[in-house]
């Protein structure tokens, strides 16, 4: 299955301008429940008469960041899809399916009356206008491959200020710090630190495996970056999500023989089945090493602070092993 990052539809989507988001702090108002006033990722003033309560998020890294804070989400867009793809926090059963991530259902998330629906920049602008007719939005910047961590730490802090959890948003922030300086140390420890790694997705189209690779100034790159590794991949990326596209005769410019591969597969597994018998992929360095790793199923590569985490943790068990 060829599953896009949230927001990577559309060329237009790739070659939007990166807003800003102002990053918000605690007051009194929100610890006692009064208004709460946000500026969002469009850079638009979010008024709140309480902080919300009844949330539906439109992407799977604002599911997963609600949840993290302590409020589970009464409707998600695809559920089915998130329970697959994003196992760092697990949704309660009795959560609804609002509808696809790119085309959600206005009618099901106003029919659950929520208090707020938080939405990921980039997806239908005119989604958020409509749905502004019947309930606050929020608009996270989901991802800006200039600045990738600072950006997800200030969408959690905008998320958690909006539902009153930014003392909550501030313990998760600081466990995400936390895992991040506690890897590094294992890798110096290691000897490992400047490891070259290489981490990629992919789809089989047809009989050709398409390799899309995550270059620097993507939320894993950064992760990965964070705790030491070294990003070998310098081909093209998009600004947003420092995403790449390759096959696998781009991956012969991989030539370091210490370079590891990452990759990320929850449903159908294309380095497996669509390359295993392939001889260029049998002759590439970290293939003839034994040096590929799969992460695990459930590790969101676009997601919150606990997937960071997630990913971060693996980076660092394969290079120390």
């Amino acid at each position: 299955m060829r599953l896009l990052a949230p927001a990577l539809v559309t060329a237009a989507v790739l070659l939007s301008a990166c807003g800003t988001t102002e990053t918000p702090t605690s007051t009194p108002t929100e610890s006692a429940g009064g208004p709460v006033t946000v500026t969002d990722a469009r850079g638009k003033e979010v008024k709140l008469d309480a902080p919300a309560k009844k949330v539906v998020t439109l992407e799977w890294a604002e599911t997963e960041t609600i949840a993290s804070l302590g409020v589970m989400p009464v409707g998600v867009a695809d559920a089915a899809g998130y329970k697959t793809w994003d196992a760092s926090v697990p949704l309660a059963a009795d959560v609804k399916d609002v509808g696809k991530r790119n085309e959600p259902s206005v009618d099901s998330i106003v029919a659950l009356d929520p208090d707020l629906v938080i939405m990921a920049k980039g997806r239908d602008e005119t989604l958020a206008n409509q749905l502004e007719k019947y309930v606050p939005v929020v608009v996270t910047q989901a991802s800006d491959a200039s600045r990738n961590l600072d950006r997800l730490r200030e969408d959690t802090k905008l998320i958690a200020r909006a539902i009153g959890k930014s003392a909550e948003g501030d313990k998760l922030l600081s466990e995400l710090d936390t895992a991040l300086a506690d890897g590094k140390k294992a890798v110096e420890a290691k000897g490992a630190t400047g490891t070259p790694f290489v981490m990629a997705d992919g789809w089989l189209e047809g009989s050709t495996v398409n390799i899309r690779p995550f270059g620097k100034g993507s939320l894993v790159s950064d992760a990965a970056e964070a705790v030491g590794l070294k990003n070998a991949w310098t081909g093209e990326v998009d600004p947003q999500w420092g995403l790449g596209a390759t096959d696998v005769e781009g991956l012969t410019a991989l030539t370091d023989p210490k370079t590891v591969l990452f990759y990320s597969a929850s449903e159908d597994d294309v380095f497996t089945t669509g390359l295993a018998a392939n001889p260029v992929w049998q002759r590439l360095p970290f293939v003839v090493s034994k040096k590929v790793v799969k992460l695990e199923p459930g590790t969101w590569t676009f997601g919150g602070p606990k997937s960071v985490v997630h990913v971060a943790e693996q980076f660092v068990k394969a290079a120390t092993a």
